[in-house]
């Protein structure tokens, strides 16, 4: 069962990264350390398929330091034992979030500033891929966070490439659930670190999050049902767009 658990586990992964073309010969990637257990399961897994495939590629850990108290030096541990090299960013972003902004909209200021100290050290360790730990409930989640607060039906994708950077960010995680990413951090052993942020289980996503717990009870092929509709979505089965009037 083990056994099965950890090829099925890896092997979705590698399917997503196949399906989009998330990872070629040659790609430095750099991978998004936060020390939660979506980002050691990704780094992780990333260097087992390291290890397995024929397609050569580099991995660098990047942590952004916000200013919590964290533990560092385990996290540079982990990585130290798969052989990836871990990078600390020092940055103010805990500061500048909840004092000099007196907490307005934190989530947003912080992930807008994270993911620019994330992007240039990555550009300046030579990568050109930068990988994040979204899995499938949060893509679903993302969803369900745009029609409720913007009106608009989307979410984010595979891999994007990112004109401002010239970094393609991907997320080899899509194909698994957080429930299986519990069972992996278990059966593995990874470290796990609680995340510091005050706003963290306060914020719109966990809303987000508590709906799609509720409907899973209910619908427990949500997660297969949803991936499937993103992948054979068809603009022709949603409402056609308004015709301009005509000028007369």
């Amino acid at each position: 069962m083990v056994k099965d658990f950890r090829k099925g586990f890896l092997g979705r992964i590698k399917k997503a990264i196949t399906d989009y073309g998330m990872i070629v010969e040659g790609d430095r990637v750099a991978v998004g350390m936060s020390g939660g257990k979506d980002s050691t399961s990704l780094l992780h897994a990333l260097a087992l398929i390291s290890r397995s495939v024929p397609v050569k590629f580099g991995l660098e850990a990047v942590y952004i330091d916000l200013g919590w108290p964290v533990d560092v030096p385990l996290l540079e541990d982990f990585c130290r034992s798969r052989e990836v090299d871990f990078h600390v960013v020092k940055t103010s972003i805990a500061e500048i979030v909840f004092q000099a902004r007196g907490g307005k909209n934190p989530c947003a200021i912080c992930a807008h500033l994270r993911r620019g100290a994330f992007h240039n050290k990555a550009l300046e360790l030579g990568c050109g891929k930068v990988a994040l730990g979204h899995h499938l409930d949060d893509v679903i989640e993302t969803f369900f966070m745009s029609l409720f607060y913007t009106g608009q039906l989307r979410t984010f994708a595979p891999a994007t490439y990112l004109d401002r950077s010239g970094l393609t960010m991907i997320r080899p995680l899509i194909y698994v659930s957080a429930e299986e990413i519990r069972a992996w951090v278990e059966l593995e052993k990874l470290p796990a670190l609680p995340n510091p942020c005050p706003a963290s289980g306060h914020t719109k996503r966990e809303e987000a999050r508590e709906l799609v717990t509720g409907l899973l009870e209910r619908h427990p092929d949500l997660r297969s049902r949803f991936l499937n509709a993103l992948q054979t979505f068809d603009r022709r089965n949603l409402w056609p767009e308004i015709q301009p009037k005509n000028k007369s």
